[in-house]
């Protein structure tokens, strides 16, 4: 007999909002479960229900309380995050190209050297790694990705930057990451890539979406240049290797 799985925690968010918390640390295991939830709410609408926003550990559902109430909507919330979770998800697996250390990773020698290596092993251990898109946020196609090996594990930087390249590929804790537009970060910049994972006219205007796979690939900066070149056309540069 099938183990129960054991119901999220409903926490209201305002008077027009639920967060339905499944871990409360980040496991592949909540965000497998926050994903499900997030697709049975597309494929079977709830009438009142006006937007979800999947995080690695919670699924925030945006309501309208004059159409359902709290309580209403949290019951059938805890009844549809109990069902059980597809063995598989939506399949798609990326390779992407980094062009790593030097101006395009500034942070990948100290990285090297507080780890006890060189910076060719973080790359290599960087490029060994499975990854799977856990989240999209905080700037446009941020992809926030699970599977970061335990050796390249790190605090975040005590003093963040404030502004940080487009494309920049880093680690933060134990997580790595994609950030597609230049902002601020406090992660550890390892490379660039030249791939956009948010471009407003391109089709489609996200590239990865949660539950993707992605596998990193090493590139010279030459071929850096001409890649980026051929990405500010609205070439897509990654290679969909399964779907």
């Amino acid at each position: 007999m099938a183990t129960p799985i054991s119901p999220p925690r409903l926490l209201p968010s305002g008077d027009s909002a639920i967060t339905v918390e499944f871990s409360r640390k980040i496991d592949d295991e909540a965000n497998r479960r926050v994903l499900a939830l997030d697709r049975t709410l597309a494929d079977e609408p709830i009438a009142g229900v006006t937007e979800t926003v999947p995080t690695y550990r919670s699924l925030l559902v945006h309501y309208d309380p004059v159409q359902i109430g709290f309580e209403t909507l949290g019951k059938r919330l805890i009844e549809l995050a109990q069902r059980p979770v597809p063995s598989s998800e939506n399949g798609r697996r990326w390779r992407i190209p980094v062009a790593y250390g030097g101006e395009y990773g500034i942070d990948l020698e100290d990285v090297a050297k507080t780890l006890g290596t060189t910076p060719d092993d973080i790359v290599a251990r960087h490029i060994a790694g499975d990854y799977r898109v856990a989240m999209l946020g905080f700037t446009p196609g941020w992809s926030y990705l699970s599977g970061l090996q335990e050796s390249l594990h790190m605090p975040r930087r005590r003093n963040p930057r404030l502004l940080t390249p487009t494309g920049t590929i880093s680690v933060g804790g134990v997580q790595a990451g994609i950030q597609c537009i230049a902002g601020p970060s406090g992660w550890h910049l390892l490379g660039c890539t030249p791939v956009r994972t948010y471009q407003l006219h391109r089709d489609p205007t996200f590239l990865l979406e949660p539950g993707d796979r992605v596998k990193f690939y090493r590139i010279d900066a030459k071929t850096y240049v001409e890649q980026e070149r051929a990405a500010e056309h609205g070439e897509i540069i990654a290679e969909l290797i399964a779907a």
